[in-house]
């Protein structure tokens, strides 16, 4: 199928695209890498009359460290995000994650910033900036202003971003000393979307016992499902084999998975736990 008709803009800096936005707000779609945009219009699920092409706005596309931790600009290529040696260093959940994104040649094309306004709650990017604490800064002609990544993610698809903002930067905070991470999925092939998937971050105390956790999940809910009911019940103990297979039995009461031709609801359920209790044994052996 070919897209319903639209006009196309593209503007080379980011107040030419505030100004276009402001102008069209919710008749306007953001271009970005393209890789969920252009095949939605193109199965006319997505009609937008205006189409705001971002790929000529380099401003958006990099990687900075900074004294909280790092930050990438939206339209940074997931697969620069992959090779960079600062975020393998400073958001080394991020460096793990970003070979579970779909293909190589997808992640040439798809940016960093694209996925997470996207909101697919089967996405991986969504999962682990909010497992992170991320938080992201959007733009309008009229402001700008920062959204906690726990704020962010309102809706299936839908994010907090009014029709006349954009997404600019992620800012990704440092991990805390004796942290560590993990994150695993199970697709029925590789670069398939998954029918579940964990991010997991892992603080210890000096003396080892738990002192912060954060278990999110994806492809079990309309969003990113924070589990923090299930992570409580490690802090303050000591992360041994029982609290971790206690904490992986918690995620089932905060998840609403729904079931399709590839996994059912059941399954989904269960394979929450099992990559739950797994990730969390990897986070806590590395946070030692």
């Amino acid at each position: 199928m070919k897209p319903a008709p639209f006009q196309y803009f593209a503007p080379t800096t980011i107040p030419e695209t505030l100004d276009l936005l402001a102008q069209y707000g919710s008749d306007a779609k953001l271009l970005a890498g393209g890789q969920s945009l252009v095949p939605t219009m193109n199965f006319r699920l997505a009609t937008p009359t205006m189409l705001i092409d971002l790929n000529r706005v380099d401003e958006l596309a990099y990687i900075q460290p900074r004294d909280s931790g790092v930050a990438i600009g939206a339209m940074t290529r997931q697969r620069a995000v992959e090779r960079d040696a600062n975020i393998a260093k400073i958001a080394p959940l991020v460096a793990e994650t970003m070979p579970f994104i779909a293909h190589p040649q997808i992640r040439n094309r798809g940016t960093f910033g694209g996925s997470l306004a996207h909101a697919d709650p089967a996405s991986e990017l969504p999962a682990v900036t909010l497992a992170l604490g991320a938080k992201f800064k959007a733009k309008s002609k009229k402001a700008e202003r920062w959204i906690d990544a726990r704020d962010f993610f309102v809706s299936l698809f839908t994010t907090a971003l009014e029709p006349d903002e954009m997404l600019v930067e992620i800012e990704l905070p440092a991990m805390p000393a004796r942290t560590g991470w993990s994150f695993m999925e199970v697709a029925r092939r590789h670069g398939d979307y998954a029918l579940a998937g964990v991010a997991a971050v892992v603080s210890l105390n000096a003396q080892g016992a738990c002192e912060n956790a954060r278990i999110v999940l994806m492809s079990v809910g309309a969003t990113p499902v924070d589990a923090q009911n299930a992570a409580k019940i490690l802090v303050g103990a000591e992360p041994d084999e029982k609290a971790i297979q206690a904490a992986a039995n918690a995620v089932d009461a905060e998840i609403d998975p729904s079931g399709d031709i590839h996994a059912s609801a059941d399954f989904r359920r269960h394979l929450a736990k099992v990559l739950t209790r797994r990730a969390l044994a990897v986070a806590v052996e590395r946070a030692k």
